[in-house]
């Protein structure tokens, strides 16, 4: 049995394989029963979340993560999101390897992003905002990099001095990033603003926004979270993607609240990944923006946890 830590998953992730086979997970399908979420109680602070994620291929690999959701660990200096990914032999049962669920859990949800930006975001945008300054914050300006060809990028986090240790890292990664003090200032200027946050209000609000603004929601993967608020979603009427429909439906925090207050409905949602990695580009319109908002899926740790295992998807 394979075991993979952080550094050895990351180096078997390359940006545009990770983005290729997350493309091919969607087109192919792949067995992803419902996540099971339980909320952990932490004395002082907001529940950690643990969550169990299962999928499969019949006749191929069976990948099984385990993976928690700490809020506050950022006051630890520690990762939000650690866990575990096994992979399985789908006829036998045996385990074929075990690797960091962290890393395959940042990379593949960004990969995700970028995917569906490569879908459905104008080819011509050039500025980057990335709201947020943690671990799968980082991944997200990599893998829109990877689809886009960006001249200016950006990074907000309510922590200014985590903004600037986020713009230090990337810089020493050959990626210059400056920080943002107004995010209402940037919001204005900026073709794609990234959210990845643990917000449970509002953060960007739609009157900062300029028409034509594509919106990348990765945070608020539950019901009580939210990075954008109503209005910002009304602009969105008809242009809303999302990575799977059902998931959106149980968890997307942004969305919910939205259709609960009234201020869209289900049927606004254009979209999702599986429809637009089948289809391609979706029709032109006259949006005034754009989002696409993602949960993550269990499909995206499976195509993920192949790829590091080398056991590329067909």
């Amino acid at each position: 049995m394979n075991v993979l830590n952080e550094r050895q998953v990351a180096e078997r992730l390359d940006w545009p394989d990770l983005i290729e086979a997350v493309r091919q997970a969607f087109v192919d399908g792949v067995v992803a029963p419902g996540r099971t979420a339980h909320a952990v109680a932490v004395p002082g602070e907001d529940d950690l979340s643990l969550l169990l994620m299962p999928s499969w291929q019949v006749g191929a690999k069976i990948v099984v993560k385990l993976a928690t959701v700490a809020p506050g660990n950022t006051l630890r200096g520690l990762p939000t999101i650690h866990g575990l990914i096994a992979l399985l032999d789908a006829r036998t049962g045996v385990i074929e390897c075990l690797m960091d669920a962290g890393e395959v859990t940042a990379r593949r949800t960004a990969a995700a992003s970028a995917l569906a930006a490569d879908l459905i975001c104008r080819p011509d945008v050039d500025s980057l905002l990335v709201v947020g300054a943690g671990r799968v914050a980082r991944n997200l300006v990599h893998a829109h990099r990877a689809v886009r060809a960006y001249r200016s990028i950006t990074v907000w986090a309510r922590d200014t001095q985590k903004a600037e240790g986020f713009a230090r890292e990337l810089d020493a990664e050959g990626v210059v990033v400056h920080v943002a003090g107004d995010l209402a200032a940037e919001c204005a200027r900026t073709d794609v603003i990234a959210c990845a946050t643990m917000a449970t209000a509002p953060v960007v609000r739609g009157e900062w926004l300029a028409p034509g603004t594509y919106l990348d929601l990765v945070g608020a993967f539950r019901p009580g979270m939210r990075e954008v608020d109503d209005a910002a979603l009304v602009r969105a009427r008809g242009a809303i993607y999302v990575d799977t429909h059902e998931g959106a439906m149980d968890e997307a925090g942004d969305l919910l609240q939205a259709i609960e207050s009234g201020a869209i409905a289900e049927n606004d949602i254009a979209g999702d990944l599986a429809t637009l990695c089948r289809t391609g580009r979706p029709a032109s319109r006259e949006a005034d923006i754009t989002v696409f908002k993602s949960v993550g899926t269990a499909l995206e740790d499976y195509a993920g946890a192949r790829l590091a295992a080398g056991a590329r998807m067909s």
